[in-house]
């Protein structure tokens, strides 16, 4: 619920028109995705004890924000217009967009999660006692 709710709202802020290319399910897909691939690393690497933080906020809240059932309905709209060209582009770039997000959020989790754990060791080091 509070992944969908949060997708309505950008729909509600971000409306688009019949007919247009559907930018706000193109970032929402890509940021979802993005924000799947941080839970991954911080579930993982971070919280591995607790085991029911991702089936929540991955299926459940990042679930219900992205929505790759609009994503096919829009892109079927596209091509049922004629436009093809648009409509090719939306799936090949959602979905190119949405598999880059999980990497880059992922690297970058993993990288910030490295960091932090190196500078907690240094920081031990100097203070033992």
């Amino acid at each position: 619920m509070v992944g969908a709710g949060a997708r309505y709202e950008v729909g509600v802020g971000w409306p688009v028109a019949a007919g247009h290319f559907p930018w706000p399910t193109l970032c929402i897909n890509v940021l979802g995705c993005g924000l799947i691939g941080i839970l991954v690393v911080v579930v993982s690497d971070v919280l591995a004890g607790q085991r029911l933080i991702r089936p929540f906020l991955g299926t459940g809240v990042l679930g219900g924000f992205t929505t790759f059932s609009t994503y096919a309905v829009d892109a079927r709209g596209l091509l049922a217009d004629g436009r093809v060209m648009a409509g090719v582009g939306y799936l090949l770039g959602t979905l190119a967009g949405a598999l880059l997000a999980v990497q880059v959020g992922a690297f970058m989790t993993r990288k910030l999660v490295m960091r932090r754990r190196r500078s907690v060791k240094a920081w031990e080091r100097r203070h033992r006692p």
